[in-house]
């Protein structure tokens, strides 16, 4: 069965042997073992890295080291737990940085940061090295991001020394206190199975998204990275970040729309990709609401054209990234998102049986730190001294980071067997007001003089995101954070692809009305809201 219009035979032209499935997730070796080139093993001491917070290798036993490994000891609300140090001074390693009553050792060299992270299961690793080069910072950053470590830095090292405490500096936010619960640390280092020496494309490269799975995937060492936009400006400033150079004469960046059937056709049979992340879409609930032919077109017809092409090319693994909005949409943009999933799990079961690849998808919550996030708009209306605008005074979301889920594609990608959608456990949903409040006194303004003014839930919004649709299963999986549904019967329209066939004509003929009444029938239980949306004077976050 094949949800586009086309015909089995262009579906499968060119399968692709059965997909080895991935190993499970093994135990981190000792901590005790020594890294490639080390100056030899070197035990953690029992009492270095007890306690609470992220596992974190600090890079540099200078002075800014030591003061930074002394304050993430000394004040573990900073949620980060020094196990180790490197350093390129040979008579430092081997010894210890005093903090406390702990000792921190000194573990080895810079180059090999992504053997001792692997090794001692590091989680984040902080820079705190005086005047480190920006060439050095992205090399440091590259192997970090190979163990599946993030990074962090001491924005203004000159500033930090001259004053007594330096750890302050390690974060601009609390990002715990602002989604309620601790951040998870989320991609193994075996996602590296799944990736390295293949062909990877990443739709929607020039999103923050897109961008920091194009950042993350190329540190595991793909053989070749292929980048897709429509957004030229933003694939060359992604290459420069990527690269330090954009010279924009390689195929690593493809300008392309989603929608082009023939174009994607040509793309993946010139580029043969064997994984594939699709991060491409509209996501601005309330435009959407307004211009539901453009959702279809984008999230629905253009996720159709790209698994449509997977098939025919054997690519190995599809990951789509979709929303929380999906379960139980009320919304057009979660009513394009819930289609685009039943695409790929529709799909992902004539895959199975044909031994040509997996496919699978992920819901995201909101993204802390993504274009057009809660984030940036709040420091955007406090800046301009403008009122805070809010929809309800209760209304709650599900928040994460940027790492959190670019590790969530990256694990789902290596865990997916076909047809699941993964969901990372995000805790309880959040008050917008509380996280108003909390990022309020981070930025270190008084409570009181935030002015938040309530605007009203606009037509497709709810009051409480759900994770899961009331009929869908939650399913655990090899990951104890991360969760997973799949397709059960009833849960989609029995022809799907009959139906797919008259929602793109009626987007194609841009009638919003006979989309609407189209999403209606497709998805049972979908009731389209009213239309009305109210005009709004200041800058809107997207779905909140």
């Amino acid at each position: 069965m094949s949800s586009s219009t086309s015909g089995p035979a262009d579906r499968h032209a060119a399968p692709a042997p059965p997909v080895t499935p991935a190993p499970p997730v093994t135990t981190a070796p000792p901590v005790t073992t020594a890294p490639r080139g080390g100056a030899g093993p070197h035990p953690v001491p029992a009492q270095a890295g007890t306690g609470q917070g992220l596992r974190t290798l600090v890079v540099g036993a200078g002075s800014a080291g030591s003061a930074l490994v002394r304050d993430l000891v000394r004040t573990p609300e900073f949620g980060l737990r020094p196990v180790g140090v490197l350093d390129d001074d040979p008579a430092k390693i081997g010894t210890a940085l005093p903090a406390e009553n702990h000792a921190v050792p000194v573990l080895g060299p810079l180059r090999d940061l992504t053997d001792l992270a692997l090794a001692h299961r590091a989680q984040v690793v902080a820079l705190a090295i005086p005047g480190l080069p920006h060439r050095t910072v992205r090399r440091l950053a590259t192997a970090a991001a190979a163990a599946g470590a993030s990074v962090r830095y001491l924005p203004s090292f000159l500033a930090a020394l001259r004053r007594e405490v330096v750890g302050s500096d390690m974060r601009t936010l609390d990002v715990n206190k602002l989604i309620g619960r601790h951040e998870v640390h989320v991609a193994s280092p075996d996602v590296r199975s799944v990736i390295a020496g293949r062909r990877v494309l990443v739709t929607g490269a020039g999103g923050s998204i897109g961008g920091e799975l194009c950042r993350q995937v190329h540190a595991f060492g793909p053989s070749a990275l292929y980048m897709l936009d429509h957004d030229e400006s933003n694939l060359h400033r992604l290459q420069l970040e990527i690269w330090g150079e954009a010279l924009l004469t390689d195929d690593s960046l493809v300008i392309a729309d989603i929608r082009d059937r023939p174009r994607i056709q040509q793309i993946f049979r010139d580029l043969r990709p064997e994984v594939v992340f699709h991060a491409a879409a509209h996501k601005h609930l309330p435009l959407l609401e307004r211009h539901p032919s453009e959702a279809v077109k984008s999230n629905v017809l253009g996720t159709d054209r790209l698994v449509e092409a997977a098939l025919a090319t054997g690519v190995e693994r599809f990951v789509l990234i979709s929303t929380d909005k999906a379960a139980d949409p009320t919304s057009v943009l979660g009513a394009s998102k819930r289609l685009a999933e039943l695409i790929v799990q529709a799909n992902a079961r004539d895959a199975r049986n044909l031994g040509t690849g997996v496919f699978s998808a992920v819901r995201f919550g909101n993204v802390l730190g993504s274009r057009g996030s809660l984030l940036s708009v709040l420091a955007e209306q406090m800046r301009s001294g403008g009122p805070v605008t809010v929809t309800h005074p209760d209304v709650t979301r599900f928040f994460m980071t940027i790492e959190e889920a670019v590790g969530l594609v990256l694990e789902a990608g290596r865990m997916a067997r076909g047809g699941e959608v993964f969901v990372l456990d995000m805790g309880e949903p959040v008050r917008i007001v509380d996280l108003v409040r909390n990022f309020a006194r981070q930025v270190s303004l008084d409570v009181d003089d935030v002015e938040i003014r309530f605007t009203g839930l606009r037509a497709g919004e709810k009051l409480n995101e759900a994770l899961f649709s009331e009929g869908e299963e939650r399913l655990p999986t090899d990951h104890p954070r991360i969760f997973a549904t799949a397709a059960a019967r009833g849960t989609g329209p029995d022809d799907l692809a009959g139906g797919l066939t008259g929602l793109y004509r009626a987007a194609d003929g841009n009638d919003d009305e006979e989309v609407r009444r189209r999403l209606t029938t497709l998805l049972p239980g979908y009731r389209t809201p009213e239309p009305a949306v109210p005009a709004l004077a200041a800058p809107y976050p997207d779905g909140f």
